[in-house]
């Protein structure tokens, strides 16, 4: 299983990190964390295993209102193929005058997963720029031949699922923040917050885990690098692995789609929601 920390632009101060593990007798077991500074090394990295199931914290479609309103394509995967064709410039312009045209409190257009995640409109290009998330993570799971369960047939052996890590930590911490990349807000506050979602992930009280009587296995020195990194990066890369891991126990279950409602197979849906 991975468990994928995403970013658009990954360098060595902001890297991706993908989180592997193993599902053993009711454990999920962290096997290690690995940081990407390009998006070719990590793309390197999902070929090397045969077989995975990811959890990847990255939108995987935009929403039907947006496309049919731009005049995009319906059908996934060619709306994909034409949004990779776009430039960021491209994108971001396209999206801002569509926001422009609307009215104020209305402005981005969202997903039906949205709101029962609790994320981002995919089409968001600040703050954070989940936009250019999919721009460039999509592609490569396509390159890489994954299948996205409801959206792409691929390679049954590389799974792909889209996840969202703020989807479990909201369920333990409330509306407590755990990470902050300015380090100026790397506070006691939010140290004791990640030590916190920890604790529960080791004790199996994150409901997303007890529902399927599932808990987390660190070592110490696991435990602490997950407390230490401030910009809660690691912490949820391995969110995103405990929410592959609830879907791999659907599969497993007998459920067809991981765990997956029925869904707009234009839009996606986010794991665990």
């Amino acid at each position: 299983m991975l468990g994928c920390d995403f970013t658009s632009a990954p360098s060595r101060r902001k890297p991706i990190v993908l989180a592997s593990g193993h599902l053993i007798q009711g454990r999920v077991v962290l096997a290690a964390l690995e940081r990407f500074d390009s998006l070719d090394g990590w793309t390197d990295r999902l070929t090397l295993d045969g077989s995975w199931v990811g959890g990847f914290d990255l939108p995987f479609g935009l929403p039907r209102e947006l496309v049919q309103t731009l005049g995009w394509p319906d059908d996934w995967l060619a709306c994909m193929n034409h949004y990779a064709s776009l430039s960021r410039e491209e994108i971001r312009a396209a999206f801002s005058a569509f926001c422009q045209a609307r009215p104020i409190g209305g402005k981005f257009a969202h997903r039906a997963t949205d709101g029962p995640a609790g994320s981002s409109p995919s089409m968001k290009w600040v703050n954070p720029p989940v936009a250019y998330m999919l721009h460039a993570g999509v592609p490569r799971l396509i390159r890489v031949r994954a299948t996205l369960p409801g959206l792409l047939e691929g390679d049954p052996d590389r799974v792909a699922l889209e996840a969202y890590p703020g989807l479990v930590a909201r369920s333990v911490l409330r509306h407590a923040s755990y990470k902050s990349d300015d380090k100026a807000r790397q506070t006691p506050d939010r140290l004791i917050a990640r030590r916190t979602l920890i604790n529960a992930l080791e004790g199996g009280q994150v409901p997303l885990l007890a529902s399927v009587r599932l808990r987390v296995k660190l070592t110490h020195a696991q435990r602490d690098v997950l407390a230490d990194d401030a910009s809660g990066d690691s912490l949820d890369a391995l969110l995103c692995l405990i929410q592959a891991a609830w879907a791999l126990c659907q599969h497993r279950a007998g459920h067809a789609q991981w765990g997956l409602p029925p869904f707009d197979p234009l839009e996606g849906w986010i794991v665990g929601a």
